[in-house]
């Protein structure tokens, strides 16, 4: 999705909303171009040869650096792994926090929940190999920031709509039908296609929404 052209005032649910963390306001800027540089070494070297293949050895000889760079920007594998995830979610956020409707806001929530998930899927489906390579490394994958983010947008637009009850529970519903795994897997064990996944997603939040 294209960003707008000029940046939007952050939505309440946007302010509210606990986004990734911002790079350091106090990084040098020769260090965050480096950091820049190692990422999009990183990002073609996942686009040739998956995810499940990068070593840090590799990001180094790309980027034209000694692999204890690499090491002491993002730590281990790991890290340099959920770097690659910070990027791609804050695009992700752009779209449904300052894009244009019906993701972003402008639109009424409920038509805003059924265009949250589709727009999800299509994020997924793009990044899918990233995604299920880092998962393999997580240790607290329900606690990261950029799920955090998705839980509350998700929670708000729910309340937004006038829904009562447990919204965390109703959330966590959400949230599972867009899990990176479960989408792999309904796409390549189950034999779903991305426009069944779509119409499910609908399906739900019309059958949660049913008595909003």
């Amino acid at each position: 999705m294209t960003p707008p052209s000029e940046p939007s005032p952050l939505s309440p649910e946007a302010r509210a909303a606990l986004p990734l963390p911002a790079e350091d306001p106090t990084e040098r800027a020769d260090a965050a171009r480096n950091r820049a540089k190692l990422l999009r070494a990183a990002a073609a070297l996942i686009q040739d040869q998956g995810a499940e293949h990068l070593t840090m050895d590799a990001v180094a000889a790309a980027a034209g650096v000694g692999k204890g760079t690499v090491f002491r920007r993002f730590g281990d594998r790991a890290g340099l792994l959920f770097a690659l995830l910070d990027q791609t979610e804050r695009t992700f956020q752009h779209a449904f926090m300052l894009g244009p409707p019906p993701l972003g806001p402008g639109a009424e929530p409920l038509p805003r929940l059924e265009a949250f998930g589709p727009a999800r899927l299509r994020h997924l489906l793009e990044n899918m190999n990233l995604y299920l390579e880092a998962d393999q490394q997580a240790t607290a994958r329900y606690t990261s920031p950029s799920r955090n983010v998705r839980a509350r947008h998700i929670s708000l637009l729910l309340h937004e709509a006038g829904l009562h009850g447990d919204l965390e529970l109703l959330t966590e519903t959400l949230l599972g039908a867009l899990d990176p795994a479960f989408v792999h897997h309904m796409l390549t064990r189950r034999g779903r296609s991305a426009d069944q996944l779509e119409n499910g997603w609908h399906d739900l939040v019309a059958r949660i929404t049913h008595h909003c």
